[in-house]
């Protein structure tokens, strides 16, 4: 359970489709403080063919995503997952936001794959440091379908719960990451100290 002074917790993926938003609607419903993000220059959704992705400004909602995909190819997008899933997300929000462009502070950022772990630390590099209070930046590797993305939701849980349950988060996370990866998951965690 989350303890008295409840973290703040950001999930972070590259569309804010999928992985995060399943993650989200999961910690929220656990009573976690959470906000999602994608990293991406552009929301990007499977299209009809590999090389037709839907693609979508980040400042367009999960209900217009919804209804353009309804319109394209109602069954192609049903038979995907796409519909449920965007269901699900205009459940949560309003629609995907760019993590670049938040002003929130958040004690936990959680990235579900390399490359946007390596998104968020650029991006952290080409900013100054204001008040110095840091944040835990940490990659868990979860593949980008509807199945690892539930089972991703479930092992961040865990993860963040853990972390919640520490008295001093700075000193104790390394131990706790390194539990975590030989209890829980086959592949090392990445892990960074950010600060804002």
């Amino acid at each position: 359970m989350p303890t008295s002074k409840p973290l703040s917790v950001a999930v972070i993926c590259s569309s804010n489709m999928n992985r995060s938003m399943e993650a989200h609607a999961f910690l929220s419903k656990k009573g976690f403080n959470v906000k999602s993000f994608g990293t991406g220059d552009k929301v990007k959704l499977p299209g009809s063919g590999p090389d037709k992705p839907n693609v979508y400004d980040f400042g367009t909602t999960y209900d217009e995503i919804y209804n353009d995909l309804l319109v394209k190819d109602k069954q192609l997008y049903t038979q995907m997952g796409l519909l449920h899933m965007l269901d699900r997300n205009r459940r949560i929000k309003p629609r995907p936001e760019r993590f670049q462009e938040t002003k929130e502070k958040f004690d936990i950022l959680i990235t579900c794959e390399e490359r946007v772990y390596d998104q968020v630390v650029e991006y952290w590099s080409s900013r100054t440091s204001v008040n110095h209070q840091p944040a835990h930046l940490i990659n868990l590797d979860i593949q980008d379908n509807h199945e690892e993305a539930t089972v991703g939701s479930f092992l961040i849980c865990e993860l963040v719960t853990t972390l919640a349950g520490s008295d001093d988060l700075d000193n104790d996370i390394d131990g706790l990451l390194n539990e975590f990866e030989d209890n829980k998951i086959s592949k090392p965690l990445l892990h960074t100290v950010v600060f804002y």
